[in-house]
């Protein structure tokens, strides 16, 4: 057995365990979960609040958020489903009538993980507590999109660690950039690493 192999397997015996075993009341709230995700809504609103109430801190951990955002759904939806152009979870796998209202697009890698994801550890980086609070509903999203039948773990897993390197990349560049371009400048760090505690 190749490793391909033993991973597909493990996929759909992975996707098959987790679409039975959620209970129904469970499955509502994952899918109310996602729903408030969707198009990014969540995040976004998570941003505004941010930015309104946080101060300074807020709105750059606000600003981070949404950078890192923007590169994972570009990441994630514009390059790599056309790119890997994996067919969604088979239908008959998903014991539910959830299965039956999900995207026709290819289903590697989760670009709703992958945004919750790239969001919550960019805000983490800035603010940990609020970064904590915003893991709680994407790991949600992230199980959702398992449980639904929209997509498979590996999936969700790609998804998970495109955000984490868009994460770093936005929280990265600025410091990068400065440390090319201005070097006395950059010794002091990007201005989110610098934040009074």
């Amino acid at each position: 057995m190749t490793v391909c192999t033993f991973l597909e397997r493990l996929d759909r015996v992975l996707i098959e365990r987790t679409a039975s075993r959620v209970p129904n009341r469970a499955g509502r709230v994952l899918s109310a979960v996602e729903a408030a995700a969707e198009n990014s809504k969540l995040w976004w609103g998570t941003a505004v609040a941010l930015a309104a109430a946080g101060g300074r801190r807020g709105r750059v951990a606000a600003g981070a958020g949404l950078s890192a955002l923007a590169l994972a759904q570009f990441v994630s939806n514009g390059l790599c489903k056309h790119l890997a152009d994996r067919p969604r979870p088979p239908k008959e796998l998903i014991p539910h009538e959830g299965v039956h209202d999900r995207p026709d697009s290819p289903s590697f890698p989760s670009g709703h993980t992958a945004a919750a994801v790239a969001f919550t550890a960019a805000v983490t980086a800035t603010w940990p507590a609020v970064g904590a609070l915003c893991a709680i509903p994407a790991a949600t999203v992230a199980l959702e999109r398992v449980q639904s039948g929209a997509h498979y773990p590996s999936d969700v897993a790609g998804g998970a660690v495109i955000g984490l390197a868009c994460a770093w990349l936005t929280r990265r560049t600025p410091s990068l950039l400065l440390r090319h371009r201005f070097p006395r400048v950059s010794a002091g760090g990007a201005a989110w690493e610098r934040l009074p505690e």
